[in-house]
């Protein structure tokens, strides 16, 4: 009975504890139950934002807008006033009337001249102030552009003062273009709306084959080359990498293409287009007189030969050797040339530059000069009704037409370089055709 009666008090000892363990554990169930919650809300609401939320395209750049920079500086962070050198206006006239103090004017005319001389400023040349952006307005710099490409900073500050040399970035274009000869190779240019300095360059390039004295209304041209820019604006051109000249009907080809040897510019035959001997001893003139056995003297009015040229230029146009040499004469005839030059160029030929205005610094007797040098600049000294030069070229001694002279070619296309010359040739040669075909006009305009 006893057995019993302990067997009952120890099972309800044991439910109560059971029922008292089910009772402390029950917050501990209900907290997990509620972070198991917690999650599954925080997982959805990230969910429904990432959807709602439209996301950017991967395949799409985020393009972020870069400084523009005026000098090397970024032109949001000043405010900036850009002028041009006006005539009898220096450096100092222009900061002081901005407000630059004397002491740092003073510190920038002795920094060294080394990399700017500020007596170099050429009037009409663009500058430009850079002020703080407050309104106090304080000018921190001063910037120089000495060419579309260098400039030159300087800080306006007495502690710091210093001038950076910079360049602006210049870009390359490559075209294409063709005129046709009305009355001279610059003003084709100008009428294409084309560099005029390309007709320089056309002229140099084809110096050895083409006369360009005596080129013909009709004549016409195809050109490849690169243009550069500067802020998007033209600056000139560059290199030539093809062209193509038609003068009396007959095409002659100029093909860039770099030889070991400095040789890099040749025709279709892979032939050097330069020569020994120049076409002619200056640029863009006119024929005033040809070769004659008997011509009227315009001075003495009396007849007799004249063995030469006569280009009439201005006083001063420069005059080139034609060919490399060495200067034999450099002398004075009253009674004749005037000033005058003697170059031999080999044991075969002699040139001879006459009525000179003035010699080239640094010529003289025995100076070596090579083709396309200056040696002097035209004049009317000694017996010249006007400016020009008497050019005359000997042969073995004797006097022959300038005008008819033949120039051997200088080093072809080397076998090694053929392969390689002939794919590069012909690829810009078919870019010229298209050229031409591309509804060029090739007549010359009424």
């Amino acid at each position: 009975m006893k057995s019993d009666n302990r067997f009952k008090f120890f099972s309800r000892l044991k439910k109560a504890g059971e029922h008292s363990a089910r009772r402390r554990y029950l917050p501990e169930w209900i907290l997990g139950i509620s972070l198991f919650l917690l999650l599954i809300f925080t997982f959805s609401r990230i969910m429904w934002y990432n959807y709602m939320i439209p996301t950017v395209d991967q395949k799409d750049d985020i393009i972020l807008a870069e400084p523009k920079l005026l000098y090397g500086l970024p032109v949001d962070s000043y405010h900036v006033e850009e002028n041009n050198l006006k005539m009898n206006e220096s450096l100092s006239d222009i900061l002081t009337d901005r407000g630059v103090s004397p002491r740092v004017i003073d510190r920038i005319a002795h920094l060294p001249s080394s990399v700017f001389d500020l007596r170099r400023m050429k009037v009409g040349n663009d500058f430009a102030i850079f002020y703080s952006k407050d309104s106090l307005r304080i000018p921190l710099y001063f910037a120089y552009s000495e060419n579309p490409v260098n400039y030159y900073l300087y800080r306006l500050s007495f502690d710091s003062c210093k001038v950076i040399a910079g360049k602006n970035e210049v870009t390359m274009e490559r075209k294409i273009a063709s005129g046709v000869i009305n009355s001279s190779l610059w003003n084709s240019m100008k009428e294409n709306n084309l560099d005029p300095m390309l007709a320089i360059q056309l002229s140099e390039l084809f110096a050895w084959t083409i006369d360009f004295f005596a080129i013909q209304k009709g004549d016409h041209f195809t050109v490849i080359y690169d243009q550069d820019f500067v802020k998007g604006e033209p600056i000139g051109t560059s290199k030539i990498h093809a062209a193509v000249f038609n003068s009396s009907g007959q095409d002659f080809y100029a093909i860039h293409f770099e030889q070991e040897d400095g040789q890099n510019y040749f025709d279709e035959q892979g032939r050097s287009i330069r020569k020994e001997f120049l076409k002619a001893p200056l640029k863009f003139s006119r024929i005033s007189s040809r070769f004659s056995a008997a011509r009227m003297h315009p001075v003495l009015r009396i007849v007799r030969p004249h063995f030469g040229v006569d280009y009439a230029a201005p006083t001063g146009t420069p005059v080139y050797t034609i060919g490399d040499g060495v200067v034999q004469t450099k002398a004075y005839q009253p009674a004749g040339g005037g000033n005058f030059i003697k170059i031999r160029h080999n044991s075969v030929y002699t040139t001879t530059y006459m009525h000179l205005s003035k010699f080239e610094k640094g010529i003289q007797a025995g100076t070596r000069v090579r083709q396309g040098q200056v040696i002097g600049y035209v004049g009317a000294t000694g017996l010249a009704s006007g400016p020009h030069l008497d050019f005359r070229v000997f042969m073995n001694g004797s006097p022959v037409d300038p005008l008819n002279v033949k120039s051997p070619p200088a080093n072809p296309i080397t076998d090694k370089n053929r392969t390689v010359f002939l794919a590069v040739k012909d690829k810009l040669m078919k870019e010229l055709k298209s050229a031409r075909l591309a509804g060029i006009k090739m007549k010359p305009a009424n």
